[in-house]
């Protein structure tokens, strides 16, 4: 953890604590990990709309959409995916604070990187979910386009063509996105953060 020089952390009155209470529930973060077209962004989204019908405050971080703003001047090599992936892990920690359960769905193909995510965000608050989804059904769903362009050699260093993924060892949740239907995946891992105490 970096941290800047000559500036001196505010106590703040109102904790994460007080913050849970009032919410109703704990916060934590549902990292998605997986393939393009694994379902990683869909899977978050209907999640935090059960969980947003069930009253808990929720917010989702989607890879495309923080590269518009936060992320906005990052590219694609190993370092700038790096970077991208330690801002968010950042920003994920001042939404915990805030008792937020985020969602953040990221190819995230390293497990060194994942490692780094765990740590920045630490261990009790982060719970990794992999979804798992064979190479082949994500080319074709390939909502995007983006796998025909790897394939001819427009895009370079993506994921699962011309850069490695590599799967988690040992997720905290694992989910057959290629073949399990949506809301049983939902209601996995609902059924996780209520057995974790998360919500009730």
């Amino acid at each position: 953890m970096t941290i800047s020089p000559n500036v001196i952390r505010h106590k703040a009155a109102v904790t994460r604590p007080r913050r849970e209470t009032l919410n109703g529930h704990k916060s934590v973060n549902l990292w998605f990990t997986g393939l393009s077209g694994s379902g990683k962004s869909t899977l978050a989204h209907a999640v935090e709309e059960r969980l947003h019908l069930q009253g808990k405050r929720t917010y989702v971080f989607d890879g495309d959409n923080v590269r518009h703003g936060l992320c906005g001047d990052l590219g694609f090599s190993m370092e700038d995916r790096r970077e991208n992936l330690r801002r968010i892990a950042e920003m994920t920690k001042l939404f915990l604070d805030s008792g937020v359960i985020s969602l953040t769905a990221f190819i995230s193909p390293l497990a060194e990187d994942r490692a780094r995510i765990r740590d920045i965000i630490g261990p009790d608050d982060f719970i990794e979910v992999y979804c798992n989804c064979p190479l082949e059904i994500c080319e074709q769903r390939d909502v995007k386009g983006l796998y025909k362009m790897a394939r001819e050699g427009k895009i370079k260093n993506y994921t699962g063509v011309s850069s490695p993924y590599e799967p988690p060892a040992d997720p905290d949740i694992e989910l057959n996105t290629g073949t399990q239907p949506l809301m049983e995946c939902v209601n996995m891992i609902v059924d996780a953060l209520r057995a974790r105490g998360i919500i009730f």
